[in-house]
């Protein structure tokens, strides 16, 4: 049986075909359960983001713990690191817009492996300190820092989409970012504005589409990050030879990125109950004797203890954050296979596309001042001075590739 598409290709129905895409998922599986993707490395490490590491020193067995030599300091947590990190790995598990404008067409299929490549500044503080990092090889402890971090992200999907009337198509995502436990999920929703015209004039004019996306993450407690895109496309298929097209394509994509921090401890190996002595609340049951009757609910700890590490734990200010982008690539058609290749990148300086997007904190001292009085506005994606070298975020880099059946 022959049957031709709305672009003139012929696809084929013989049932050998789909056994390729059979063997690449497969592979990919392996891939995804293999011990080395598996390592955790790249997980978001929170408790390591602060303004002052005075605060803590490091065990004989690594960890974090309080250090009281620090006068009972409270750890403040550097907001800007925080949304550093939140714009870059945001990017990273965006959805992708990585397509023709045209869609699957009233009843079309499409499935497909995709794996995406973003840069990112490893040498950059946030990730050095905001990541887990790999164990200690001889003693196995916990790293206390990432001194080598990846210089990309690996996120590798799985994509299903329906075909519907009126141009309609929808879709969705499950994806795992290599090197964490952070799995990624969504779904889509295209519309083609005008597609398929192959005769007269309006044979001529390229295929046109819009699309809204949504991914979010789980796999991890201390973050809380959504993505969500608008994009638009334009595309034209180019038969070849009556059995391969080729879809050259190129777009705009908005994203916005959401990220929330869990409740991070900033000691964590350090219990504030034992630490502290702890003997109860400070109530007519427990009464703390250095307070003289003023009952506050605070806890009471033994005498010469501090219960200054229950305050260790905070919440990251929420993270707001847009990025432009432009989308280019090709996808190739044979039969029923479809392989693409596609770029993305930033159109705009991130800091630039959130101009007026500050954070001023208790720590946020100008270090040129030798006073010590004179604080600063920083915007949250540029060059933080408190930090060694330049952690500003730069324009990040997405190529894709894909393999996958359309019928």
């Amino acid at each position: 049986m022959r049957v031709f598409d709305n672009a003139g290709t012929l696809v084929s129905h013989e049932m050998g075909i789909p056994k390729l895409l059979v063997g690449a998922a497969v592979a990919l599986t392996a891939l995804v359960t293999s011990g080395d993707v598996l390592a955790d490395s790249m997980d978001p490490a929170l408790g390591r983001l602060v303004i002052d590491d005075q605060c803590r020193t490091s065990g004989p067995s690594g960890g974090e713990f309080y250090d009281p030599a620090s006068s009972y300091r409270r750890c403040q947590p550097n907001h800007a690191a925080f949304a550093k990190l939140v714009a870059q790995l945001g990017t990273a598990v965006a959805p992708l817009a990585s397509h023709p404008a045209r869609t699957t067409g009233f009843g079309g299929y499409r499935f497909g492996i995709q794996s995406a490549f973003t840069t990112i500044d490893g040498d950059a503080h946030y990730w050095q300190q905001g990541t887990q990092g790999p164990p200690d090889e001889s003693s196995g402890y916990a790293s206390v820092s990432n001194i080598d971090p990846d210089g990309m992200l690996q996120m590798y999907s799985l994509t299903l989409a329906k075909g519907f009337p009126f141009g309609v198509e929808l879709g969705g995502a499950f994806g795992y970012l290599a090197n964490t436990e952070i799995i990624s999920g969504g779904g889509d929703i295209r519309v083609a504005l005008f597609e398929g015209f192959r005769e007269s004039v309006p044979g001529f004019f390229p295929d046109v589409g819009v699309g809204g996306q949504v991914r979010t993450i789980t796999g991890t407690s201390e973050l809380k990050l959504t993505v969500a895109s608008f994009d638009a496309e334009i595309s034209k298929p180019i038969p070849i030879a009556g059995t391969l097209t080729v879809h050259p394509h190129i777009g705009y994509q908005l994203l916005w990125i959401f990220g929330d921090s869990g409740l991070i401890d900033l000691t964590p190996n350090t219990d504030p109950v034992t630490h502290c002595g702890y003997s109860g609340d400070n109530n007519p049951a427990t009464p703390d004797p250095d307070k003289d009757g003023i009952y506050d609910g605070q806890p009471v700890c033994a005498p010469g203890n501090s219960s200054a590490d229950f305050n260790n734990n905070v919440v990251f200010n929420k993270i707001r954050l847009n990025r432009h982008r432009l989308t280019w690539g090709v996808q190739l058609r044979y039969q029923m296979i479809n392989l693409g290749v596609h770029i993305l990148t930033d159109v705009a300086d991130p800091a630039a596309a959130n101009d007026g997007d500050t954070v001023i904190e208790e720590q946020a001292i100008d270090p040129s001042d030798p006073s010590g009085r004179t604080r600063f506005s920083l915007n949250k994606l540029d060059d933080d001075p408190r930090t060694d070298g330049d952690d500003s975020v730069k324009k990040q880099w997405t190529i894709a590739i894909e393999l996958g059946a359309q019928f």
